[in-house]
């Protein structure tokens, strides 16, 4: 069973919106641009660029957090969203360490936590509008 596109949609804005977090704070900590993740991701579209690191952000979130309402059990939302988080890291971070350059300069563990925070999110998000749901309020 799917969910409600606007539930979806929402669970992609906030946790495309926050789940950078981690990277962003690890990163300005250590003296390095707060957009050096989202610069790099530009690189899946040609070259490294904040535009283009932007526009892919977007087409991964809506990506997984399509693939994530239609996987996530109706139960444990956020601890099952964390595991898929990590699950979605390996995916991504794996092949595109292999491949393109700007990633693999990245310091991996703040992208992995902020992974783990996109699949968390995803699931809180849906939780709550699950549960806003059956009890008819928004």
């Amino acid at each position: 069973m799917r969910r409600p596109v606007a539930s979806v949609a929402r669970a992609a804005l906030v946790a495309g919106t926050v789940s950078g977090l981690p990277s962003t704070a690890h990163a300005l900590v250590r003296g390095r641009s707060a957009l050096a993740a989202t610069r790099a991701a530009g690189e899946l579209l040609g070259r490294p660029s904040v535009l283009r690191g932007g526009l892919a952000h977007v087409a991964l979130t809506v990506w997984w957090t399509w693939v994530l309402q239609a996987i996530l059990p109706r139960r444990h939302e956020v601890a099952w969203g964390a595991a898929a988080g990590a699950g979605i890291a390996a995916l991504d971070l794996g092949p595109a360490r292999r491949r393109w350059p700007a990633i693999a300069g990245l310091p991996t563990g703040p992208q992995v936590a902020d992974h783990l925070a996109f699949g968390a999110l995803v699931g809180a998000v849906l939780a709550h509008d699950r549960r806003a749901g059956a009890s008819g309020g928004s």
